[in-house]
């Protein structure tokens, strides 16, 4: 990593260039070149002459085409992302920023340490973990954050206890400096504000795991594994799922899906990144099934898969279905394919309406005849449409059985909580669909 040569500790002016690899072997694509002025911070990335000459390169991010030159980004507004998408999609997520920035506050006086900049983030994460193919080296040719054996800075499955009692001490504002170091780097950007760490799992696999929250008012660890079995049985490809107990902590471990059985990398976009999208926009349904079409490597099965997840998300009232709760994984080429689903998760204290809107003209979906009369955008027939809200209405319906199972383990007292979620007029509706 190279620093402006004016640039020093506390200064206000940064100049700093790190190499942007991929994959396991880690070739080089190009270089990523961040610039603090005052309060203002920007990137320029430039590819390398070495990726552009190969014959399977392709555009690591939608908004960088392969072409030489530096590739100038400023964020539109102050929500969005100083980073081109791809590597947006990389930086930590709200619970990963909170321990990094916990982190930087205790030892900034006593290290002298300058404010964090936006590279200080993405810069944070460890590299074996990291959300899809990118990777980030500094001038000496050495990756960042991570180690020698690779792995030992991801925890294995035993560490779980360890990490949940240092996470729900940063929840309770009572952490040590102990604490904060072993959480540092195990954040990750699939996933939100809960709290949560990257882990090998027993069969050696990276996975997500997900912890209750202090604040929480329902079994939400064990509501999203629901969710998640419940959506394989509706023909949905989803993430694989199980519970953890911690003694009598349930922890919801999910498989990260952008890495292979030999532990390759596969790179990935969220939904937002391949539209392109600022937080400040309303993007639509209509436009992923666009997007399918343009880039998708099936795009005619998975923009059928994308309205079986609408009606999915409906019927359990998922309505956490922003841009970055969707993703591509990369084929060839330009090529795409859609993402298993993750972050599914039922809302029975909520209104029961998506967060993307299906079309400008339909806005948020909130009713299942709606989606019936709009599959036709999504390749699918009206007869096929009707196969598929058959799939996902016999799955739902099955929801009690499924919550109150082993692999799930919803009490009876728990179960009461979730019942709006999955109970209601929109089941009702699409069973009456069903009998036309």
């Amino acid at each position: 990593m190279k620093k402006h040569p004016g640039a020093k500790s506390g200064t206000a002016n940064i100049q700093q260039t790190v190499s942007v690899c991929i994959g396991k072997a880690g070739a080089l694509v190009g270089e990523l070149t961040f610039v603090k002025q005052g309060a203002r911070e920007n990137t320029a990335f430039a590819y390398g002459p070495e990726w552009l000459a190969r014959p399977d390169r392709f555009k690591v991010s939608p908004d960088l085409d392969l072409t030489p030159g530096y590739q100038r980004r400023r964020a539109p507004s102050p929500q969005d992302s100083v980073f081109h998408f791809a590597l947006a999609d990389t930086v930590p997520d709200t619970w990963g920023r909170r321990v990094i920035a916990r982190d930087h506050a205790k030892r900034r006086s006593a290290e002298n340490l300058p404010p964090l900049t936006e590279l200080d983030y993405l810069l944070a994460v460890d590299d074996f973990s990291r959300v899809g193919a990118l990777r980030l080296r500094d001038c000496s040719g050495a990756n960042l954050k991570t180690s020698e054996q690779g792995r030992r800075s991801t925890p294995p499955l035993v560490d779980l206890q360890k990490i949940f009692d240092a996470s729900r001490a940063l929840e309770q504002n009572n952490e040590s400096a102990a604490d904060l170091r072993y959480l540092l780097g195990k954040g990750t950007s699939l996933g939100g504000l809960r709290p949560k760490c990257t882990v090998i799992d027993r069969n050696g696999r990276l996975s997500l795991g997900k912890f209750p929250s202090v604040n929480d008012e329902r079994d939400v660890t064990r509501g999203e594994v629901l969710a998640l079995h419940l959506a394989k049985s509706a023909g949905i490809d989803a993430a694989q799922s199980r519970i953890e107990a911690l003694q009598k902590v349930p922890v919801a471990i999910i498989e990260r899906f952008d890495r292979t059985v030999d532990d390759l990398r596969i790179p990935y976009l969220s939904a937002a990144s391949v539209l392109q999208a600022t937080c400040n926009e309303e993007r639509t349904y209509f436009e992923i099934a666009d997007a399918i079409r343009a880039n998708g490597f099936d795009p005619e099965n998975d923009a059928k898969q994308v309205w079986r997840r609408l009606v999915f998300n409906l019927l359990i009232t998922n309505i956490d279905d922003h841009l970055h709760n969707l993703g591509f994984l990369h084929v060839e080429g330009d090529f795409w394919r859609l993402a298993p689903a993750f972050d599914l998760n039922p809302f029975p204290d909520k209104t029961n309406e998506s967060t993307t809107w299906l079309s400008e003209d339909d806005g948020p979906i909130t009713d299942v005849a709606t989606l019936m009369a709009r599959a036709d955008y999504f390749s699918l027939d009206a007869t096929e449409a009707k196969a598929v809200l058959a799939d996902v209405v016999k799955a739902v319906s099955n929801w009690k059985a499924v919550a109150l199972s082993p692999a799930v383990g919803l009490t009876a007292k728990q179960f009461e909580g979730f019942v709006p979620a999955f109970e209601h007029d929109q089941l009702n509706a699409a069973k009456v669909l069903l009998e036309e």
